[in-house]
């Protein structure tokens, strides 16, 4: 009788990388609520919001193809400690009071977080156990996801605390992103450090390479989680503008629930995802953000904020879950680091294209029309994963 107990997940490598990843999505979760009080106080409008956002993906994107041609023949693990630190320093220049400084740290740091990504996307798929890889997946953005949970509404209340204000906020943020750097360093000692792939049969030049900013192999996961994410800074940055609007108090509740909602809906959701298969998991992943977006601007207190947040998370939990472990299965393993960071260009792509055409709705129809708007971009992934849908199988 064979033994039919699956492959284990957890390893000291694999919690070593959630823990690393932690950190660094913390800092990333004090910034978000922090940046457009910060622009706005200012005296930036909510267009000025979204250049600021959309610097972070702009360079982003530009990064990501030389950090993964340098993470497959260099170090994976070098690479994300790198990005953590680089992260750090760039937090660092938002402490000059003016918008251009801030705007151009968040651009640095947009280079930082595409190192960090591209050696934890890389080492996740070296870990995940194949027939388990959205559980393992969902694990893994449970981890990212956690720090959405207090950290948010910790940086609010650092910011209307007396003894603190915006500078706190960005000083607490450099810390938690420095000890990431610590986790990936303890990672590292777990790890060889030189490149985690095979060396690429490819005979492409080096430099065609570092330019093809997309890897053929994942270009649907990468257009599916563009699309799932596009409408994001809806829900996590322009909403504490949003609930000054209306008259919401106490709005760091709000982060506290559609975090607890991310991180705990991930692993579950995960699993499920690896039962009933990629396609029925996306359509149920779009139809409740769509939902959601269309609930957001009919709510006029808190509990509303946090049911219609509740929903978005959710379908973001599951759709993020298995296009992860579509993009892992579809990556060549001779150039996986390079493959997966061209799928993770589409988180920020989408976060600084969602910024800056949420942003500019905002100013032009008020809040009611950008959520409109952004349910109907996000209900244009129904149509693509009805398209694909034999490739989804």
């Amino acid at each position: 009788m064979t033994d039919s107990k699956p492959e284990s997940i957890w390893s000291r490598a694999f919690a070593l990388l959630c823990l690393a990843e932690f950190l660094g999505y913390a800092q990333h979760a004090v910034l978000q609520p922090t940046f457009p009080l910060y622009i706005t106080h200012l005296g930036g409008s909510p267009f000025i919001v979204g250049l600021v956002i959309a610097s972070f993906g702009v360079t982003s994107v530009i990064s990501r193809p030389i950090l993964g041609y340098w993470a497959d023949r260099w170090s994976v693990t070098g690479v994300m400690i790198l990005g953590l630190v680089a992260q750090g320093a760039s937090v660092s220049l938002c402490l000059i009071p003016f918008a251009g400084a801030t705007m151009f740290a968040n651009g640095l740091r947009g280079i930082g977080w595409s190192g960090m990504n591209t050696g934890a996307y890389t080492l996740l798929a070296i870990s995940a156990p194949s027939a388990r890889r959205g559980e393992a997946s969902g694990y893994f953005g449970s981890a990212q996801s956690a720090a959405t949970v207090l950290l948010p509404a910790v940086a609010l209340w650092i910011i209307d605390a007396r003894f603190g204000g915006f500078h706190a906020a960005f000083i607490l943020a450099m810390s938690l992103v420095l000890g990431g750097a610590g986790a990936a360093y303890v990672l590292s000692r777990e790890i060889p450090p030189g490149p985690r792939g095979a060396q690429s049969d490819s005979t492409e030049s080096w430099w065609r390479e570092i330019i093809s900013v997309f890897d053929r192999s994942v270009v649907l996961p990468a257009a599916l989680t563009f699309l799932l994410h596009l409408s994001l800074p809806c829900l996590t940055s322009f909403i504490v503008l949003y609930a000054r609007q209306i008259g919401v108090g106490h709005f760091g509740w709000y982060y506290v629930v559609i975090g607890a909602t991310s991180m705990l809906a991930r692993p579950l959701l995960g699993r499920v995802s690896d039962k009933i298969g990629c396609g029925q998991s996306l359509i149920i992943a779009f139809s409740l953000e769509t939902i959601a977006l269309l609930i957001m601007p009919t709510v006029s207190n808190l509990a509303g904020t946090m049911v219609a947040g509740a929903l978005y998370f959710i379908g973001a939990a599951i759709g993020g879950a298995r296009i992860m472990a579509l993009a892992i299965g579809n990556a060549p393993p001779e150039r996986r680091a390079r493959a997966l960071a061209s799928f993770s260009v589409a988180f920020p792509l989408s976060n600084g294209a969602g910024a800056l055409v949420n942003g500019f709705a905002l100013d032009l129809g008020g809040f009611t029309w950008m959520y409109i708007m952004a349910a109907l971009m996000c209900a244009a992934g129904l149509l693509l994963t009805a398209k694909q849908w034999t490739n989804l199988k």
